[in-house]
């Protein structure tokens, strides 16, 4: 009997790099992963639910529980039975978030239930990530076992250059692999 693929949660913040997602997700089912995606509110701003639903074949859950289409505990079904979840990208915002063990949207609240590995892949300008503050929350999540994947340097959509790019997809499909056993 084939063994049933690994169920990956993608998380997508608001950041410009969330086009990105879409190809993420695509690679992520083309390596046979069963790819399930939770947006923030802002991440809907640059990437669409029917989209991403097309390419994962799943649903596609958005924002808080008051915009969610599934069940009352959609982010617990989210993470049930999650071999990884991986935010990409993550925003500074997000970060936060996730330090502070704050649920107040369906992706908080999903990985606020996961038992799996948590990666975590920011991106956002140059001075946003060297502030301290994102430096101190980034180091708790990792204190916290939290998979990081540092932003690559480069140039940024607000044409500064510098780190805070989204990590290239390989680099990202890579750490995901190693976190459930796929090397």
């Amino acid at each position: 009997m084939a063994e049933a693929p690994k169920k990956i949660v993608l998380g997508v913040t608001g950041s410009i790099s969330a086009y990105k997602s879409a190809e993420l997700a695509r690679l992520m089912k083309k390596r046979g992963w069963d790819v399930w995606m939770v947006l923030t509110s802002c991440a809907t701003q640059y990437v669409g639910p029917l989209m991403l639903r097309a390419l994962t074949g799943n649903p596609v859950t958005c924002g808080s529980f008051a915009e969610a289409t599934l069940d009352t505990y959609s982010h617990l079904a989210l993470a049930g039975g999650a071999a990884a979840m991986v935010v990409a990208p993550c925003s500074a915002q997000t970060i936060a978030r996730l330090a502070h063990g704050m649920a107040d949207d369906l992706l908080s609240c999903t990985a606020l239930a996961l038992t799996a590995p948590l990666l975590v892949a920011p991106a956002m300008n140059t001075h946003m990530w060297q502030n301290a503050a994102v430096q101190e929350n980034v180091a708790t999540l990792q204190r916290r076992g939290v998979i990081i994947i540092p932003p690559a340097e480069g140039e940024l959509a607000c044409g500064e250059i510098g780190p805070g790019r989204l990590n290239e997809l390989p680099v990202i499909m890579a750490a995901v692999a190693r976190a459930v056993g796929e090397t």
